[in-house]
């Protein structure tokens, strides 16, 4: 650690990022390098509302333990890429240390902003409709590589986030531990609500229930995308290890334990899933308990020849489900022109 005289072991450059850390965490880390504990409020504030890159650019500081502890890893990442589309929205490939890319998306409105980021890199669950599965599986993402994303979105438009969904690359609940480390920074550390934070699922056995015992308050999106078991086992392959009942009996339990509502996610396939009987089998899965279903119209990719259905097709599933009392909402996806729509995220450039 230090002494008196400021001098640092080799064990300093071990610790991990320290982005991602809480005020009690960087504060006692700051006591453990010898410095006042005062100065663990000024390197949170330099970290999450400067947004620094380095130690050595925290003027506050001793400019000797400055230059002592500049190789000490913040955690961010580096713009590989960034590409705009006409409606505002951008899309951006970010390398991590260990040169892995993947990708953030940017949505702005007149009246918030909302990143869109990614939990691991690449995904393992190969959705049939979705690009982020073609490319296959690499690593988990660790808090500091989660959080970066919002503080790099930030960044680039100069003004607050108000909201932060995890619907990019990988599937969060295959990397729990990271995941609600970096909702809890993301929080308690950037400010932003609970609520504002929405954790999205196709559901793995047990990890909706584990999720409830940390009483986050999130928004929990769950990948629904079927109103039967054939029907999902054939767009989501994963789901021949998880029943479309047990799945949502996990959702009703997650509804009593944080007396949340679960938001479905269900994508429209023309001519596959977007028909009124299936509308009515949905309604009939999902009656009983608080819930809303986002129907998100199928967004182009080249893997597969899948269609968007027509309006016409999607206002009859709506009415269909509205029929039978059900909460329901169709999202307008921003960003494809330059393929940073849902569903769409591949960490390869497009033009």
């Amino acid at each position: 650690m230090t002494n008196v005289s400021g001098s640092v072991s080799p064990l300093v450059n071990s610790i991990p990022p320290l982005l991602g850390a809480s005020l009690i965490e960087l504060t006692s880390w700051i006591q453990q390098q010898g410095q006042p504990a005062y100065r663990g409020r000024q390197l949170h504030g330099w970290i999450y509302q400067k947004g620094v890159r380095s130690l050595s650019e925290i003027s506050v500081f001793p400019k000797q333990w400055r230059n002592t502890v500049a190789d000490v890893p913040i955690g961010r990442s580096t713009l590989h890429y960034r590409l705009e589309a006409k409606d505002g929205t951008v899309k951006y490939l970010l390398q991590l240390s260990d040169g892995q890319i993947i990708e953030t998306v940017g949505i702005p409105t007149p009246k918030r902003l909302t990143v869109c980021v990614s939990s691991q890199v690449g995904c393992p669950m190969a959705c049939d409709f979705c690009a982020t599965g073609k490319g296959g599986f690499t690593r988990n993402l660790a808090r500091h590589e989660i959080v970066d994303q919002v503080l790099t979105v930030r960044e680039d438009f100069q003004q607050r986030v108000s909201n932060v969904v995890f619907m990019g690359m990988g599937e969060p609940l295959l990397n729990t531990e990271a995941v609600v480390s970096a909702v809890k920074s993301l929080n308690q550390d950037l400010g932003i609500g609970a609520r504002s934070l929405t954790i999205s699922t196709v559901g793995i056995p047990g990890r909706i229930r584990q999720l409830a015992q940390h009483q986050l308050q999130v928004t929990l999106a769950v990948s629904l995308h079927a109103s039967n078991q054939q029907l999902r086992e054939q767009l989501i392959p994963s789901a021949k290890h998880y029943p479309l009942k047990a799945l949502l009996d996990e959702c009703r339990d997650y509804v009593n334990l944080t007396s949340r509502r679960v938001t479905f996610e269900y994508i429209l396939l023309g001519g596959l899933n977007d028909c009124r009987e299936y509308a009515v089998e949905l309604a009939k899965n999902l009656r009983g308990f608080q819930s809303h279903v986002n129907l998100i119209p199928y967004n182009p990719i080249s893997e597969v020849d899948y269609q968007r259905p027509s309006y016409r097709r999607i206002q009859a599933f709506v009415e269909a489900l509205k029929q039978q009392h059900i909460a329901v909402s169709v999202r307008h996806s921003r960003g494809l022109d330059k393929d940073a729509a849902c569903g769409q995220l591949r960490a390869s450039r497009s033009t």
